[in-house]
């Protein structure tokens, strides 16, 4: 695989955008410059969460939609102002068709939950040999439930999904697509508004996993065209415990609660209860208020900086890793070749050192990357090796971050050839 040229024609390459704004970035690690490499699995916070965060629990800490006082009021409208701005954030039709949940995973779970009584043993769900497993596990436990079966779209070597199975996966039975926007190991960002738009035309439900594309690739929720949009907040410089089911108010009427009690009901007696209208139904017992209250700050930044600079830095970060990564020979570097055709991230293999091991050694040079199958292990399978070393990006990513991963890479290599 060959990149064209390194990419420093992007003027953020250098310092990043809005670094500053995140305190946790002017740490170290022992005597080194802390190297943040890691944000698929979290990202960083600017300082304007963080105090948000404080303020909610120095100043309005209370439960929601409970009370009749100040400080009830208040934090509900801190928690409905976060529901608000999502919705306008993803260009959602309706405030009421966002779900607040604990994350991705979260939304997952309680959509394959929500679907299960409107399927029947035989029907098919489509899914990509490229998902995390939490686009895996729950579509799973749902077949075993309902004796569903799983099909799945393949991963071509080039990272790209195999679209042109797509008609033939598409059966009579086929009832659910899901999907990655953009995988969390390859980087592949995945065609989504055309396999929505192939799925809705067969009347075939589709969700897409937005948690590595929201907050770092453009996301519009009706140019998407599915069904369901699910993300988490903390890996789009927000708290971590938080996330979203977004949808069409009446596309959440078909699905059934996956939690019961508090919040969540309309009536309740001894031998039944009525639920409340969506999406209260699905936000059962006391909701993460500070993380809701605290994500429309990571949001004003987000559409401060703008998503099309924020994609445009990340893509020139990308493209000069790929470049500085191939130039040290010997690895496998997995995923498209094009950064334009990427998320901000980029996984390889080197035969010299596992990733366990590189990943220790570069924390010795402040480089904190990811090490391990990523959640996807069926994908690792695909690739033929049990793990590989991630190093991701975000808006505050600097060129320098990248020369460390290599010069740390070069420290592991001289360690190893002992």
């Amino acid at each position: 695989m060959r990149q064209s040229g390194r990419s420093t024609d992007v003027d953020s390459l250098a310092t990043g955008l809005a670094r500053d704004r995140f305190p946790l970035l002017a740490r170290t690690i022992g005597d080194r410059p802390l190297h943040y490499l890691d944000t698929a699995a979290t990202s960083q916070k600017p300082e304007a969460v963080l105090a948000a965060l404080a303020h909610f629990y120095r100043h309005q800490n209370a439960n929601v939609h409970r009370g009749l006082n100040t400080l009830a009021e208040e934090a509900t409208e801190a928690y409905e102002r976060c529901r608000r701005r999502v919705a306008g954030w993803v260009g959602a039709p309706d405030a009421a068709g966002v779900v607040i949940t604990r994350g991705a995973t979260s939304s997952l779970n309680l959509l394959a939950h929500g679907l299960e009584h409107l399927l029947l043993p035989g029907d098919e769900i489509l899914l990509t040999e490229m998902e995390h497993h939490a686009n895996l596990v729950p579509w799973q436990m749902l077949a075993r439930r309902r004796g569903l079966q799983l099909r799945f779209i393949p991963v071509r070597d080039d990272g790209e999904l195999d679209l042109d199975r797509l008609p033939e996966l598409l059966g009579e039975r086929t009832r659910v697509v899901s999907l990655v926007h953009a995988s969390n190991v390859l980087g592949t960002v995945n065609p989504v508004a055309e396999v929505a738009d192939r799925s809705r035309q067969r009347g075939i439900l589709t969700v897409v996993d937005a948690a590595q594309s929201a907050g770092h690739l453009p996301l519009d929720f009706a140019a998407v065209g599915a069904d369901f949009l699910v993300f988490s907040a903390h890996k789009a410089y927000g708290p971590m415990g938080l996330g979203f089911l977004v949808a069409r108010p009446e596309a959440l009427e078909r699905l059934e609660p996956l939690e019961g009690g508090g919040e969540m009901i309309e009536w309740v007696d001894l031998e039944s209860s009525t639920w409340a209208e969506v999406p209260r139904r699905f936000e059962a017992g006391t909701p993460n208020v500070a993380a809701a209250a605290a994500f429309p700050a990571a949001i004003d930044l987000i559409e401060e900086l703008g998503a099309p600079a924020i994609r445009r830095h990340e893509a020139a970060v990308t493209a000069y890793a790929l470049d500085c990564l191939q130039d040290l020979g010997g690895l496998t570097i997995y995923g498209p070749a094009d950064s334009e055709r990427r998320g901000g991230l980029v996984s390889f293999w080197d035969p010299l050192v596992h990733p366990h091991d590189l990943s220790t050694i570069l924390d010795r040079h402040g480089v904190v990357v990811r090490a391990g199958h990523h959640c996807a292990q069926p994908l690792h399978r695909r690739l033929g090796v049990p793990a590989t070393t991630r190093a991701s990006f975000g808006l505050y990513t600097r060129r320098d971050d990248i020369d460390a991963l290599i010069e740390g890479i070069r420290d592991a290599r001289k360690v190893f050839a002992r």
